[in-house]
């Protein structure tokens, strides 16, 4: 076999072997992107379910916020009623990896969990600080559904 043709093979089969290995690389790629898409869907895959159901969550806690300690016997029937749906509701969701954020009037406001629906300078309180909570906030695994709709305190230091 002449040397020119020798060295044509051995350069054609160079690049067999690295055309090779690189389809191997990107069927690896692949695979790793495929299996990772494949469990972020099983742990995220919820969350528009999760958005749906917030208004019912938040239908059941303004339910309860409103009811009165001078309700009758037929209304405590009912509350109960609703404070044993809350309360599964609540469980069914952390179930799913929900996790809900309640922050308390007096806490500091943070903007990766809350949202500021209206600012107002109150004396006695410091900028930031939370002044009323509008609606409470929810997370999937890791990940923020909906921030807390809260009122912030704007005092200058």
């Amino acid at each position: 076999m002449p040397l020119d043709e020798l060295d044509a093979v051995r350069a054609e089969r160079d690049d067999l072997r690295d055309r090779l290995l690189r389809t191997l690389a990107e069927s690896e790629n692949v695979r790793k992107r495929a299996d990772r898409d494949r469990r972020e869907a099983e742990r995220y895959g919820g969350s528009r379910i999760v958005r749906d159901l917030l208004p019912v969550y938040d239908n059941l806690r303004r339910a309860l916020n409103s009811a009165t300690d001078a309700a009758g016997e037929a209304d405590a029937a009912l509350l109960e009623g609703v404070e044993l749906t809350m309360r599964e509701l609540i469980k069914v969701l952390a179930k799913h990896g929900v996790t809900v954020i309640a922050p308390e009037i007096g806490d500091q406001f943070d903007p990766q969990n809350h949202e500021a629906m209206f600012e107002a300078p109150v004396p006695g309180t410091k900028a930031g600080d939370i002044l009323q909570v509008m609606t409470e906030g929810f997370i999937l695994h890791d990940r923020l559904v909906r921030p807390a709709q809260v009122g912030v305190s704007s005092n200058p230091g």
